[in-house]
């Protein structure tokens, strides 16, 4: 049995190609955790030796001799470069080699598998932004795995080392999983950013905005962890308020059609959570599909029809 199956993972000696925010963050929590990453490979050598300088042991190595060097392989490039990079390289059995995009299929490292080398996928459900910051959060959060036995038990071992939680997904499912991911990281900047215009046009500031409207969002979250999606949606439509919604329709006309058109899709879109939450009945939920199917509120007839 090879070290890169081996049952325990403190042997392994542990590369990274591609140096990048996520590979750092990733590089950085492993070798706290105690395990051997001994290598990074980067076409910006700068990059490389950013990820390689905090992690005692580490060196900055060509692709190949890490390849050669090492039993389980992060491959942590751009998406487009996974599939080029892994065919550049000579494999061979008895090396792992796992990516950690969230959207590309695992068949993308072929030809790595082709040469007797086990290929599978590890990605961290958290954001990058900031290695340093991911790297203090990544405790806690979810490790999607995808590979074959005996891989697979590596690689979970390797997320509870980390302190993650595991999800298994099969193949052909990663574009809609990395879909999924979105709706709650990068369009909660899209919210952010929506709310934040309205409170610049009462003169507020960026720092104003987000002061106030992070805890309320920290608060929402709360909710939903302790009660679930439906039970625990806030707001007018989860109370049977009309009236404040139909003001909320008024107050954004002046902000263009596109500003009014997301809210209307985003509010329709509780409607059915406020109906499995009990809070409103199909006749209430009717007068809100109807009030928010309407273009907007300055266009109606001032009679109401």
């Amino acid at each position: 049995m090879t070290r890169a199956i081996a049952a325990s993972i403190d042997s392994l000696r542990i590369g990274f190609i591609g140096a990048g925010r996520l590979g750092q963050a990733l590089a950085w929590s492993l070798a706290a955790q105690g395990l051997k990453v001994v290598a990074a490979a980067s076409q910006r050598r700068t990059s490389a030796q950013a990820l390689a300088a905090p992690i005692p042991g580490c060196r900055v190595d060509a692709a190949q001799t890490l390849v050669d060097d090492c039993d389980l392989v992060f491959l942590t490039t751009p998406d487009a470069a996974l599939e080029p990079s892994v065919a550049a390289l000579r494999w061979r059995a008895g090396v792992a080699v796992v990516h950690c995009s969230g959207v590309t299929e695992v068949a993308a490292l072929a030809s790595a598998a082709a040469a007797g080398a086990q290929v599978g996928g590890f990605h961290p459900m958290q954001t990058f932004g900031d290695p340093a910051v991911a790297a203090r959060s990544l405790p806690g959060c979810t490790i999607t795995i995808e590979a074959g036995e005996p891989l697979d038990a590596t690689l979970v071992a390797l997320a509870e080392r980390l302190q993650c939680r595991t999800n298994r997904l099969p193949p052909g499912m990663r574009a809609r999983y990395h879909a999924a991911a979105g709706y709650t990281s990068q369009f909660i900047n899209v919210l952010f950013a929506d709310a934040e215009r309205l409170w610049r046009s009462w003169g507020a500031s960026e720092a104003q905005a987000v002061d106030a409207l992070l805890p309320l969002a920290r608060g929402t979250l709360a909710a939903i962890e302790a009660a679930g999606i439906a039970r625990a949606m806030p707001g007018p439509v989860s109370r049977g308020d009309l009236a404040s919604i139909e003001k909320h329709l008024q107050a954004l006309v002046p902000f263009g059609d596109e500003a009014c058109a997301r809210y209307r899709i985003l509010c329709r879109a509780t409607v059915p959570l406020a109906q499995e939450r009990g809070a409103i009945d199909a006749q209430i939920a009717r007068r809100f599909e109807d009030l928010l199917a309407q273009p907007s509120v300055a266009d109606r007839d001032p009679s109401g029809r």
